[in-house]
């Protein structure tokens, strides 16, 4: 956990229902100042919820909402040092470019000095300063979600909060906002929460991810920690392009091995929880699966399909009663065919075993 003092957010064990449907579910996380902390998950999780309650836009039904160490669970928006960037911009389509980024500060009453050089370090910050004439439908998507995070910018907020930001702009608007998002948190060294259902999105710009299911954290970590050790099924599914392959499984008596139809797997580390004759789930990564070597040990298998992505070839291969899905360097699958024979050999240093019944991680 966090030192408390070092703490911009605190959310302590949260929860709201809007009529029979519960949006949070004891929900707990804090988050370190400076952070840029990332909630990640399918839609309907609470993602949102979850952001528009740090806000102050939702009262929690239970629970408590902490901000710098100060209680805010009950308190107004005002005074939370808190600002929101929305999934739709939201900006004020009469006003020009100028005018939407002035307006928060004059709603705090600053003086037009002040506000004229406010804007105009943001617009060149965000690259908008020869657009502050402009009307919002005039502006491309990049430049409109620019002029939305710079309205949110402007205030100089403790914590920023970003709800799907980049999920109206094309493939190559988000990658370009992805990495000025990233070095605005590094010039500012503010507090970010984002809230995606990206996991290119989450893997690349969390530096700590929360994976939410069902209204609460299942698991959070840095991104190498969740793909490295998910703590269920559920986490490892979402982690990881291409996603984790499943397997079902069960524990052989000695409790060292796994009998699947790929033959039996034997994880290099044994599993201390396993039990003789439970069923289980063994999780392979894509990586963790190669082409055999000339006389190496393999497991036979099939080609079903292939995905070639440039430098890479995602190859997926029959083998037993399993799809199994592997990256190749596009120079060794070039000349692989669907229908081939494909001798493999699964990496035992990385296997992930789970319980079939929970889908929890086995120790």
């Amino acid at each position: 956990m966090t030192k408390q003092n070092n703490l911009a957010l605190s959310i302590a064990g949260v929860s709201k229902t809007y009529g029979r449907v519960r949006a949070l579910d004891n929900l707990s996380f804090d988050v370190a100042a400076g952070r840029f902390f990332v909630l990640f998950g399918p839609s309907a999780v609470g993602k949102t919820t979850t952001l528009r309650m740090i806000a102050g836009l939702v009262k929690p039904d239970s629970g408590r909402i902490e901000i710098a160490g100060r209680d805010f669970t009950h308190e107004p928006i005002l005074g939370r040092g808190v600002s929101m960037v929305f999934q739709s911009f939201a900006l004020y389509p009469h006003l020009t470019v100028f005018e939407n980024l002035a307006y928060p500060l004059r709603e705090e009453k600053l003086s037009a000095g002040e506000i004229s050089i406010r804007v105009q370090e943001t617009a060149a910050m965000l690259k908008l300063s020869h657009r502050l004439e402009r009307k919002p439908n005039t502006l491309s998507g990049g430049e409109q979600q620019r002029v939305a995070l710079g309205r949110s910018l402007i205030r100089h907020p403790k914590i920023l909060l970003l709800d799907e930001p980049l999920t109206n702009l094309d493939a190559k608007l988000r990658h370009d906002m992805r990495a000025e998002l990233k070095r605005l948190h590094r010039q500012f060294g503010m507090t970010i929460v984002y809230a995606t259902p990206d996991e290119l999105e989450a893997l690349s710009m969390g530096e700590e991810i929360a994976v939410m299911r069902d209204g609460a954290v299942v698991q959070r970590g840095t991104p190498d920690e969740l793909y490295g050790q998910p703590m269920n099924t559920y986490v490892a599914g979402k982690i990881g392009s291409p996603h984790m392959n499943m397997v079902q499984a069960v524990v052989t008596p000695d409790t060292k091995s796994f009998d699947t139809s790929l033959g039996k797997i034997s994880p290099k580390a044994k599993r201390k929880t396993a039990v003789a004759g439970e069923a289980a789930i063994i999780g392979i990564r894509p990586n963790d699966i190669r082409l055999a070597a000339k006389g190496e040990k393999s497991i036979s298998s099939k080609v079903h399909l292939l995905e070639p992505l440039g430098d890479i070839t995602i190859v997926s291969v029959a083998a037993g009663k399993e799809i199994l899905r592997m990256v190749l360097p596009e120079s060794k699958a070039t000349h692989i065919k669907v229908g081939d024979p494909a001798a493999i050999v699964i990496n035992p240093d990385d296997i992930h075993t789970f319980r079939a019944a929970s889908g929890q991680a086995m120790a």
